[in-house]
């Protein structure tokens, strides 16, 4: 009893020490000027001043619509290539397949930043600047996804890919109509992980886009803070709640099954 009562307060502590500067950036969003100035916890009246500037200060709505579009383009990509990928790695056998997969596995210690100069003049000499596709066709494959499907695709019993090719069904027939409802779990799982890290992706989009037509909400939150002299950080936080926003919704509705998910990737 003493044990748990020492976890459970431990695990409170650093729960408080983790929320809190979400909850600080939340409470100076509704601060006035002089109630940031005197560094107040909380506002000493409610104002929806900050929010109103961030709307007229920069074109906030139409960074978010950028984000959204890009980052549910690149999770659509990131999904289907990596199905594919880890359906064939797991039911097609070829000469070589293990070590082929182990050697696409290996990319997952090369750097991204190793890979972003020879990606930059790709996309410049595809003549993508300026584009969605420079933002999202970069990040299709991805070999984490594909580690985490063909996990779950493994324990699609063999008996069950038999019986299918004795009823006639093709392989894409048996990938689509058996495999993927199978595993959904794991599809939501890397669904939620690709939109959370395209969303929150910064250095790419700044090198591949040079003006505001396609450009993300992060760029867009750094604008915020560049073009204030004297930094109104009531501003700048009531940008960045907008900004987190999105993520923390689709956290708070898909945590259950990202856990279950990235358990079953892990275990399997």
């Amino acid at each position: 009893m003493m044990r748990k009562s020492i976890m459970y307060t431990l695990l409170t502590l650093a729960a408080i020490v983790m929320f809190f500067p979400i909850f600080y950036a939340i409470s100076v969003s509704f601060m006035s000027t002089s109630d940031i100035a005197e560094r107040r916890v909380l506002p000493s009246a409610v104002t929806l001043e900050n929010y109103r500037n961030v709307m007229t200060s920069v074109p906030i709505l139409h960074y978010l619509r950028n984000s959204f579009v890009v980052a549910s383009i690149t999770t659509l990509g990131m999904l289907v290539v990596s199905a594919l990928a880890a359906f064939i790695f797991a039911f097609v056998p070829f000469r070589g397949r293990q070590a082929v997969f182990l050697l696409f596995i290996s990319t997952l210690l090369i750097p991204w930043e190793a890979t972003m100069i020879p990606n930059f003049f790709t996309i410049q000499s595809l003549g993508w600047m300026n584009n969605y596709l420079a933002m999202t066709v970069p990040f299709f494959a991805l070999a984490f996804g594909t580690f985490l499907l063909r996990q779950h695709f493994k324990t699609v019993p063999l008996e069950l890919y038999e019986a299918a090719q004795v009823e006639g069904l093709s392989k894409f027939q048996f990938f689509y109509k058996v495999v993927v409802p199978y595993a959904k779990t794991s599809f939501v799982t890397l669904g939620i992980y690709g939109f959370l890290t395209t969303w929150n992706m910064y250095l790419w989009p700044l090198l591949v886009t040079t003006n505001d037509s396609v450009r993300t909400v992060q760029i867009g939150l750094r604008r915020l803070q560049a073009d204030e002299v004297a930094t109104n950080w009531g501003l700048v936080m009531a940008g960045a709640v907008l900004v987190i926003l999105p993520t923390l919704l689709l956290l708070a509705v898909g945590q259950k099954q990202l856990q279950k998910g990235l358990t079953k990737g892990a275990i399997k």
